[in-house]
């Protein structure tokens, strides 16, 4: 990407008679070539030394436009690999709602697309044994996807359903959930548990960002109202590209106890 990098920013120019500080037009020009295309989301930016001597100004400029665009969202820095076009859009995805990736994508007005990477049935494994609450020789149907939203990879998901939920898992084309409440199950809660990994090269080459970026890794067991587990899927969604966020309610104190008690 480094070889690619002046011709990215070969649109940009900086007029040094403009009263508008070097850094500030830099800036401009930068997010104006996103608005057009120029540059696109994941495009790379040469480094500070590589832009400074192709834009004609200092290393200490060019720091202060990349931190000024970081804090905005244009860019985002990845340790290890460079600055980055940030994706152009950010999701925010609560974490106390139950829903489907096809359902929150339509929510907020945006296409959702999937990309089969495999389908299988076969004998639970110990771990999806657990997950599900099954007994040893239960069979499951598992389906990978790479989840997309207006054509930008956002998340890989791998869900494991009991066979007798999901008789065949060539009937997933999109929304596991839609082809579940035909088939009469309706999960009703979940448990979420989430944490931060870094991709591998196979990941990373999927979501199209660079190996070891940042990524949020959840597993999640959804469960009908009487308590059957349903679904146990593991997803990896782009750390630069998710925001999860929970509301929090602080408890009060009870009232009606005497502080003497």
């Amino acid at each position: 990407m480094a070889e690619q990098a002046p011709e990215i920013l070969s649109p940009i120019s900086l007029d040094e008679a403009n009263p508008t500080p070097l850094y500030l037009q830099l800036q401009q020009s930068i997010e104006e070539a996103v608005r057009k295309g120029s540059i696109k989301p994941d495009d790379a930016l040469p480094g500070e030394r590589d832009l400074a001597k192709q834009l004609g100004i200092s290393r200490v400029t060019v720091r202060k436009a990349i931190t000024g665009l970081v804090k905005k969202g244009v860019l985002v820095q990845r340790w290890g690999s460079g600055t980055f076009i940030a994706p152009q859009m950010r999701l925010e995805q609560p974490l106390s709602r139950l829903s489907s990736f096809t359902d929150d994508m339509s929510a907020r007005g945006l296409p959702a697309s999937t990309v089969l990477l495999s389908r299988s049935m076969g004998q639970a494994a110990p771990n999806e044994l657990m997950a599900l609450g099954l007994s040893p020789g239960e069979m499951v149907s598992r389906v990978n996807r790479l989840r997309l939203a207006d054509g930008i990879p956002m998340a890989i998901e791998h869900a494991v359903v009991p066979s007798r939920f999901l008789p065949d898992p060539a009937l997933v084309k999109q929304s596991l959930y839609a082809v579940l409440q035909e088939q009469g199950i309706v999960p009703s809660r979940a448990l979420q548990r989430l944490h931060a990994v870094l991709l591998s090269e196979e990941q990373a080459k999927l979501l199209k960002v660079p190996p070891l970026s940042p990524a949020l890794y959840i597993e999640r067991r959804s469960f009908t109202t009487a308590g059957e587990a349903v679904e146990f899927t593991s997803s990896y969604y782009r750390g630069d590209a998710y925001d999860f966020v929970a509301e929090l309610t602080i408890s009060q104190p009870d009232r009606t106890q005497s502080d003497d008690v």
